[in-house]
This record gives structure tokens, C-alpha cells and sequence, in this order.
């Protein structure tokens, strides 16, 4: 018996390699172990941006690398993540090799599961500008129901995975075009001479205020945006645009309020009761607005409804994947935003240097600041916030204009 066992330890083991001997094939054949559909999901968010290279780049040499710094961008040029996600469960759908409906519903599944751990590290989190990865979830569970619904309709599975990606394209590009929608229906509550508080980076907030400006003169006030810049990056956009635009504090929005006409917010999440999740610091901002009489609008896509009922910010925890225990912050003291590979080609300490570009270094914003304090302290860091419905005036959304009440009917006919 122990020299049955010896044996057979040894045959065992001759198949054991070393994982570096994995590596170094890995890298030789220029293959790489990710699933792919996270590679079709992260070529998605950046192909917007990947378009606007030249023309004389190869399709090859284009979408072999895609970086964090491109990922980073899908917040303000690349396709909305839910959509995104659900092209990529397209192609899942074209490479199975499923017989059954319910071999594809678990091939989906896991994709689905892979895509929102995926989002979920904190190594990823560019992709998501940094906040949470609730309408990920909505539009992968979206999805998911509309392939059941197919099924329901054809038995055949060969007939029912055609019409499951006939339809999920088309229902791909009808989610493409939600903004322009968005704009459409929003923009007459934008009214002349107005002045309208924003806060953050929502690209449906950037389309409906810009197809009001084609039409219309009014102002924009823009809170500043932290942790990441982002109502200091959207400013740039009005004014480029020539809207008037001004930055203020995060802590100002009760100070400029009383000169507001009405409060224009996007959203990360509509939730079952009417409320939405958003970037941090929407929810005092409908507090003041409620307080003081002020019109609380809200754009959000139709694919960004959620099932989920928080009753109040601690049950966002779980949504979102847990708050980073760090503080870190973009200083946004100046008016230019500067990414980190523009931060590089900034000359430093050199004598050549006119006064003009000493002067634009000093105003420049200079990436990421960090506070690791020695202190006992607790560092909470959340993304997003909560705001109950009471304190939403109207969502304009693609599905038209709504009240936060109309949420959950919308929700049953998207899911029934």
C-alpha cells in the first residue's frame, strides 16, 4: 500500500507545474488569462474615446491595451456602464456554446456576477468614476429579464437566441439614445433668465442644460465636486459652451440657494420608492432646496431603476461594495483640471519657462492629495448618498416626465 501511494503522489505531481511556468507561456503567446467579458466590457467603455484617434491607427494597435487612465474616462466620453454591460452580455450570448436556455441563463449569470465583482475592487473603480455600481446591477438584471421573456415567447432555444440578440441590440441602441430623450423632455423646465444648481458630473444634466443653451439664456452654479473634481471638470464644459458659470464650495449650497431658481441632479441609482442614490452631498442639497421652496429635478435613464428599498444611508453599504477607509481628494482651487499624464508635461523649476506657464502650473489642478493621518481617527470616505422621494420634485427621464411615485409602477412593466 505505501508504495501504491508513493506512486501515484508521483504521478500526480508530474502534472503540477509551477505557476511561473504559466506566466511565462502566458507571456510568450501574448494571451491573457481574463474572462472575456470583462475585456469586452472595459473596450466598450473606452471605444467613444478610442474613435476620436486617428484614422491611421490600426484597428489592432487600438483596443490591444486598455489602461485605468481610459477607463477613467468613461465618466465623461464613453457609453453609460449599463450599457456597456449589457453589449458585453451580447457577446457572451454570440460565443456560447449553450444547448439549453437554462445552460445560457447560467453562462449570463456568471458573466453578470464576474462583471460586478469586478467592480466592486477598489482597483477598478475608475470605471465607475468612483461611486457605485447600482446601475451595473439594473442593467444586468434588466437584461436578464428580457432574455426570460424571449424564452417565454419561443420555446425553441435555436429561434429564442436569435430574437434575444436581435432585440438586445436594438435594445442596446435604444439605451444609447436615453440622453437624447432626456434632453428632450427636460429641457423646456430649463426657463430664460434662470439660474440652475448642479452638483457633480451627469452626462444626461451636460445634455439637457446644453439643449436648453441653444434656445435659451441662463446661468449655471456648480458645486465643486469632491472627492474627484467633478463639478470642476462639468464647469469647464458650460463655459466652453458659453453658458455663465459659477463654482462655489460643496458647504456653499445652502449660502447660494436663495439665488437658485431650481436644483438639476443626475442620479446612480432610482430606487423602488421614488428616491435615488447619487454622488455625495445630493441629499443635504434636497434638504435646503425643500426647505426653501426650490424645484428638485432629476435626470436619469430608465435603465438606472433599481429594485432596491433603502430606508435610509446605512443600508447603501451593502449597494455599493463598502466605503474606502482613506480620504483622498482633487484640489480643486483653480479652474484647470488636469489629468495625470497632462500633470507629466508640465515643466517644473526650469529657467526657460515664461511667467505665462509658471503661472498656469500654479493654478493647475495637481492630481490626487491623500491624507494617511498617524491620529486614532476613523476615515469614511462614501461615494453616494440617499435621497428619500419626499424631497424630489420631478425625474425626467426617457420614459417621459415622472413623479417619484410613478417609480414603481415603471419598475413592474420594465421587470413583469
Amino acid at each position: 500500500l505505501g508504495h501504491f501511494l508513493v506512486q501515484f503522489s508521483k504521478h500526480l505531481t508530474s502534472d503540477i507545474r509551477h505557476p511561473m511556468d504559466n506566466i511565462s507561456e502566458q507571456k510568450s503567446s501574448g494571451q491573457d488569462d481574463e474572462p472575456p467579458v470583462l475585456t469586452e466590457l472595459r473596450k466598450h467603455l473606452v471605444s467613444r474615446r478610442r474613435s476620436l484617434a486617428s484614422s491611421t491607427t490600426s484597428h489592432k494597435e487600438q483596443t490591444q491595451t486598455i489602461t485605468p487612465h481610459d477607463a477613467q474616462h468613461e465618466s465623461r466620453s464613453g457609453i453609460a456602464l449599463p450599457v456597456a454591460a449589457i453589449k458585453s452580455l451580447l457577446g457572451v450570448i454570440q460565443r456560447s456554446e449553450a444547448n439549453t436556455m437554462m445552460g445560457l441563463q447560467k453562462e449570463l449569470k456568471e458573466s453578470a456576477d464576474l462583471m460586478l465583482n469586478y467592480a466592486r475592487q477598489s482597483s477598478h473603480k475608475l470605471m465607475l468614476g468612483g461611486r457605485s455600481h447600482i446601475s451595473l446591477a439594473s442593467g444586468c438584471e434588466l437584461f436578464m429579464k428580457h432574455v426570460t421573456r424571449c424564452f417565454l415567447e419561443l420555446p425553441d432555444f435555436a429561434e429564442c437566441k436569435t430574437l434575444i440578440l436581435e432585440r438586445g441590440e436594438r435594445f442596446a441602441d435604444i439605451s444609447l439614445a436615453a440622453r437624447d430623450r432626456i434632453a428632450h423632455v427636460g429641457h423646456p423646465f430649463v426657463q430664460d433668465g434662470c439660474v440652475v444648481l448642479t452638483h457633480g458630473y451627469s452626462r444626461c444634466c451636460v445634455g439637457l442644460l446644453m439643449k436648453a443653451a441653444k434656445t435659451k439664456h441662463f446661468s449655471i452654479i456648480v458645486l465643486e465636486g469632491r472627492p474627484d473634481a467633478g463639478g470642476a471638470k462639468v464647469a469647464k464644459l458650460y463655459s466652453d459652451a458659453g453658458i455663465p458659470t459659477t463654482i462655489v464650495l460643496d458647504s456653499a449650497m445652502g449660502y447660494v440657494m436663495e439665488r437658485v431658481d431650481i436644483v438639476l441632479v443626475g442620479a446612480e441609482g432610482v430606487v423602488e420608492n421614488g428616491g435615488i442614490v447619487n454622488k455625495v452631498g445630493t441629499y443635504p442639497m434636497a434638504i435646503v432646496a425643500h426647505s426653501m421652496g426650490k424645484p428638485f429635478y432629476v435626470a436619469a435613464e430608465s435603465y438606472k431603476f433599481a429594485r432596491l428599498f433603502p430606508l435610509n444611508q446605512s443600508d447603501l453599504k451593502d449597494s455599493m461594495g463598502g466605503f474606502d477607509h482613506g480620504l483622498s481628494f482633487v484640489d480643486t482651487a483653480s479652474w484647470e483640471v488636469m489629468d495625470e499624464e497632462e500633470k507629466e508635461d508640465v515643466p517644473a523649476n526650469n529657467s526657460s519657462v515664461s511667467t505665462e506657464d509658471v503661472a498656469k502650473e500654479a493654478t493647475a489642478i495637481q492630481g490626487l492629495v491623500a491624507f494617511h493621518p498617524e491620529l486614532p481617527v476613523t476615515i469614511e470616505n462614501p461615494p453616494c448618498d440617499y435621497t428619500p422621494a419626499k424631497y424630489i420634485t420631478l425625474l425626467l427621464t426617457d420614459l417621459g416626465v415622472l413623479t417619484p411615485a410613478a417609480v414603481s409602477d415603471e419598475l413592474i412593466r420594465l421587470y413583469q
